[in-house]
């Protein structure tokens, strides 16, 4: 396709922006991580000052978060992370990555922090693998949080022990306490 048109000698030098971006996180797996990361590469043509990242989702496969967070880590714009609704699992994790001050919540959303799930099948070495490898997920995401939160190394495997394991559900007040959002 030929573009043709007519620009004042004056013009020196032209530049082509993208719209601001603007990421909506709902499920964490292969094909929603793609486009996140995507979506994070195209933030960074816009001139936009930061990128908002929503989310509003019961969580999904900590691959998937991981290449989310790379892509984050990654980012020359600062990122905001907003919790609507919910962020529950990975989006409780990802919802901790934005940049100190720019992570939100709105008033009535719910965050949900709990250890992986996983759901192993077959032999019984490859059972233990998989419990191996759930651990190391566990120990991974619970140190990243804890950083990014400025907490020590332990405090969520800490905090999930004196829980007894189940399912830990913060609303916005309790979330800000903590500094997941702030």
């Amino acid at each position: 396709m030929n573009v043709i048109t007519r620009v004042s000698p004056l013009i020196k030098e032209c530049e082509l922006r993208l719209p601001p971006i603007i990421i909506r996180v709902n499920k964490f797996n292969e094909e929603s991580a793609k486009e996140f990361s995507q979506q994070m590469s195209m933030a960074q043509s816009t001139g936009q000052t930061v990128v908002p990242v929503i989310i509003d989702s019961y969580g999904g496969q900590v691959y998937a978060l991981m290449t989310m967070i790379d892509a984050i880590i990654s980012s020359r714009i600062p990122v905001a992370t907003i919790c609507e609704g919910k962020a529950m699992s990975c989006g409780a994790v990802l919802l901790t990555c934005g940049k100190e001050g720019m992570r939100y919540a709105g008033q009535h959303s719910t965050i949900m922090i709990h250890e992986v799930a996983s759901g192993g099948v077959g032999k019984i070495e490859e059972i233990k693998a998989d419990v191996k490898e759930a651990e190391r997920l566990n120990e991974k995401i619970f140190k990243i949080m804890a950083n990014n939160i400025g907490k020590d190394a332990d405090f969520f495997v800490d905090e999930i022990h004196k829980k007894k394991h189940a399912d830990w559900f913060l609303d916005q007040d309790e979330a800000k306490e903590m500094n997941i959002i702030n």
